[in-house]
């Protein structure tokens, strides 16, 4: 594994990918439900309004860049008002085409390029959660190159396009998450990995997930005392040092049961676990379900074998 930010898509694995044209003209509003998948747009040209639930007001422009990892409900307009049409976008999941709001003739208002693609990880809930609820970047043309290279895959029925759309979403993910680590990103991954002191720490954890860390080692990690790691890696990061080790070691154990990538004993010893028992008894208090019975649950396309 590289880094802890590729460990985290890694596990993610972003697939299925949709991508779409957006343009609208005149008065117009539209209101999406809570998509629950993540989505991104590109403005292209002009400009619109956006308003994300429990997030402030946007105006995005020419060369803005949108992310929401998550997608709840949000109401997307131009500048004249207008009353709101309501769409779900679950009803609309594999559309491809151009989507036109608001007058249908002549030229547009607001052009951009959208789209959303869908997390394979059974465990993608969590680790959302160690993203920003929104990622809005101006001026962004490497993400807006990446939207657009997206779109002309997605496009075309051609050999190898599942993967190099989801080779794509990632290097966009990626791009997108670096853009807001540090002192912008809230507390979770991204923030302790732009704080010098935790960075090698957390570092470690991902690199070394088996070795019987402790926070005396940790805090011997980051130059700083127990009392002062402890303080400060809750803060940022948003849970305890061992709650984050415990947390990562079974995602990990999550991704290497779905994928049937070891036998029990063999996933225990790569985590940090004497035994297959010792493994069994901490994942079941931490899943609610014993190994086995989660790696049937979770079996890609439900096949349970």
């Amino acid at each position: 594994m590289l880094d802890p930010l590729s460990d985290l898509i890694a596990l993610l694995r972003p697939s299925t990918v949709f991508s779409k044209g957006i343009s609208g003209a005149g008065r117009w509003a539209v209101r999406y439900a809570a998509f629950g998948h993540p989505s991104f747009c590109t403005i292209l040209d002009g400009a619109c309004r956006l308003d994300v639930e429990g997030q402030p007001p946007l105006t995005l422009e020419t060369g803005d860049f949108l992310l929401l990892p998550a997608t709840p409900g949000f109401t997307m307009s131009g500048f004249e008002p207008a009353e709101p049409v309501a769409l779900d976008p679950h009803a609309t999941i594999g559309v491809t085409g151009e989507v036109r709001h608001g007058l249908q003739d002549g030229p547009p208002d607001v052009r951009m390029l959208g789209g959303h693609f869908l997390f394979a990880s059974p465990d993608a809930g969590l680790l959302v959660s160690q993203l920003p609820a929104l990622i809005h970047l101006r001026g962004a043309g490497q993400l807006a190159a990446l939207v657009r290279m997206i779109r002309a895959e997605a496009g075309e029925e051609r050999p190898g396009r599942d993967l190099v759309l989801a080779r794509l979403v990632e290097v966009l993910l990626v791009e997108a998450l670096r853009a807001v680590a540090g002192d912008e990103a809230p507390p979770g991954l991204l923030r302790g990995l732009g704080d010098p002191r935790l960075a090698g720490a957390i570092r470690r954890i991902h690199n070394e997930p088996a070795r019987p860390w402790t926070v005396a080692m940790l805090a011997k990690e980051a130059a700083l005392s127990r009392s002062a790691f402890f303080d400060r890696f809750a803060r940022i990061v948003g849970v305890p040092p061992m709650e984050y080790v415990q947390g990562w070691r079974m995602s990990l154990a999550k991704d290497m049961l779905r994928r049937r990538t070891g036998k029990l004993d063999e996933i225990a010893e790569r985590i940090g676990y004497g035994s297959a028992s010792a493994f069994s008894t901490a994942f079941t208090r931490q899943v609610g379900l014993p190994p086995k019975r989660y790696a049937l649950a979770t079996a890609p396309n439900g096949s349970g074998a």
